[in-house]
């Protein structure tokens, strides 16, 4: 038997790309001597902590809304996400003329909501640890008549978001290594795809918080497993399990997953604050975390790391790099 075909192809990261040009930015791939002597490997960041609304999930989001029906366009889109996908929705919608209605965890970092509201989105809290945010959302978008976007688990989210490694290569050339932030898939499936047309023998491997490694173990075992919500400084991977069309483009292109804890993140966020002048949230160092605390053997090879967004309020920035309890 034949496995059945994946949820994109190359073809729809191309389309993607076209779609949004004008609308997101190429992002810079930036160097730092300092990190490839700590590894010793050469390291390319992808740094979509300048996107717009300050992470890769903009790609995803305008992706596919710019391709609703009128109808849908008239009717709204709803999603639910503790804050990148809230603000790229929010952000994109404003864009495209299009309602929107968020769902965002009560505890979802305050500049992430306020910045949701502020693009003009509706913003409905919950508990993240006591209500189901897929049920909440399925049932609010029927009650509203409105199209459900989730974070990661869409076909048209997954090649918005397979744009950001095409740039990268395109920019940095040819990688022995892709190293990218996982939580529900979006990213590294969107990634993966592109990465294996243009650079086919390339490693790729995901990171996931060592708190919530459902991938890890769903990727070990060959089914998916959901977990509790897991409690990590990571709120943007705080995801309980892979998608039915994430799932698939893991298991069959990725090489493994890889996970790093909550003090790796802070250690990795205050390098690139004090070395490479850039804030980075604890989400998108995941996958630089990993290079830096040796979870990877890099030496002698070329890495692409994807560094997949900046958004962090920044009291709790300036507590945790100073040191602060996590």
């Amino acid at each position: 038997m034949t496995a059945p075909p994946l949820a994109i192809t190359y073809g729809d990261v191309v389309a993607a790309h076209d779609r949004i040009r004008e609308a997101a930015h190429r992002t810079p791939v930036l160097t730092s001597r300092t990190a490839d002597a700590m590894t010793g490997a050469s390291l390319f960041f992808k740094a979509e902590n300048f996107q717009r609304m300050g992470a890769f999930k903009f790609r995803g989001a305008y992706n596919a809304i710019s391709q609703f029906t009128p109808e849908q366009k008239r009717g709204g889109v709803l999603a639910f996400s503790s804050g990148n996908h809230a603000q790229a929705i929010a952000l994109a919608a404003r864009e495209l003329g299009v309602p929107a209605v968020i769902l965002m965890p009560q505890d979802a970092p305050q500049m992430k909501i306020d910045a949701t509201r502020g693009y003009g989105a509706e913003v409905i809290l919950f508990d993240r640890y006591k209500e189901d945010r897929e049920a909440l959302a399925s049932r609010l978008a029927q009650e509203r008549g409105m199209t459900l976007i989730p974070p990661y688990d869409h076909p048209h989210v997954m090649a918005g978001q397979g744009t950001a490694t095409k740039e990268l290569i395109e920019d940095a050339g040819e990688l022995d290594m892709l190293v990218v932030c996982l939580g529900g898939g979006g990213l590294l499936s969107g990634s993966a795809i592109a990465a294996r047309a243009l650079n086919p023998d390339i490693e790729i491997f995901g990171v996931e918080p060592e708190a919530g490694n459902d991938a890890q173990q769903s990727f070990r075992s060959g089914k998916i497993v959901h977990i509790e919500t897991p409690r990590t400084i990571a709120d943007g991977a705080q995801t309980q399990h892979l998608g039915k069309y994430t799932f698939p483009v893991i298991r069959s292109l990725v090489d493994d997953i890889l996970t790093v804890t909550d003090d790796e993140l802070v250690k990795t966020m205050t390098f690139f604050a004090s070395r490479m002048k850039i804030v980075v949230e604890p989400t998108g160092c995941l996958a630089a975390a990993a290079v830096l605390h040796g979870k990877a053997d890099v030496r002698g090879k070329r890495v692409g790391i994807l560094l997949s967004g900046g958004n962090v309020d920044m009291e709790r920035f300036a507590k945790l790099t100073l040191g602060e309890a996590v």
